[in-house]
């Protein structure tokens, strides 16, 4: 059995991949979580360079899903050390004509997911009293965005979630955080057009968008025993975008 165990929600492409790889070069066997099966698999097969790593096909709307890969991952390596709940999707449109089906699956795979998945790793961390969950939210779960209430709406619950999550467990030695990027070059951003690009860079202090890598190096600092006295902490990582 490995020595540690990150669970990775979204670690198919973006942040989840960077996040991924930077834990396995730290020493983690990685579970590879998410539903497209052949990302996952790519990424598995770049962990496995240096540690163990498990796939599972998850998908954040099904409990049944979540209930199953995380018991997957315990039967595989025995503990869940690391959870980090990345995965997230959007579907954008100004309030007044957003479809209700848009609103819930976005608050669905965004923050019912995070929690479910984090009900079930809990049991585990709280029995070994020592554990570490990073919850990914986002500067706009801050600030606000027009044009996307039930992506702003999952990401501020998330925030929420972080900080009663970290009530709940810190007796147990098992910290909760989370981590709110800026603007990341990922999948997501990148159908964005370049007008909304550019007004966005002006507003960047650090005039430059993040990488992946920015993010995954704060989940690697909050999953390490050098972070154990942090906990209910939302770490900026924006390059000044919002502070």
């Amino acid at each position: 059995m490995p020595n540690r165990v990150a669970f990775i929600t979204g670690a198919s492409r973006g942040i989840g991949r960077a996040t991924a790889l930077t834990l396995s070069q730290a020493g983690y066997a990685i579970v590879v979580a998410s539903p497209e099966m052949e990302n996952n698999e790519s990424v598995a097969a770049e962990v496995r360079q240096c540690q163990p790593a498990l796939v599972v096909d998850f998908n954040l709307s099904s409990a049944a899903s979540i209930k199953e890969g995380v018991a997957a991952a315990l039967k595989e390596f025995g503990r869940i050390d690391v959870l980090v709940n990345n995965a997230g999707i959007t579907r954008d449109g100004l309030s007044l004509r957003m479809k209700k089906e848009d609103w819930d699956l976005v608050l669905q795979i965004n923050l019912s997911g995070a929690f479910l998945t984090a009900q079930q790793v809990l049991p585990f961390m709280v029995r070994e009293r020592h554990g570490r969950i990073v919850n990914i939210a986002s500067v706009v779960g801050q600030a606000g965005n027009a044009g996307q209430a039930n992506y702003v709406a999952s990401k501020a619950g998330i925030i929420g979630l972080t900080k009663a999550l970290a009530h709940e467990v810190a007796g147990r030695s098992v910290t909760v955080n989370a981590i709110a990027p800026g603007f990341i070059e990922t999948d997501m951003t990148k159908v964005l057009p370049e007008e909304v690009k550019q007004r966005m860079l002006a507003g960047i202090p650090m005039k430059r968008f993040g990488s992946p890598q920015d993010i995954a190096n704060a989940v690697k600092f909050l999953a390490s025993e050098e972070a154990a006295y942090i906990t209910g902490a939302v770490i900026n990582v924006n390059g000044g975008m919002y502070m």
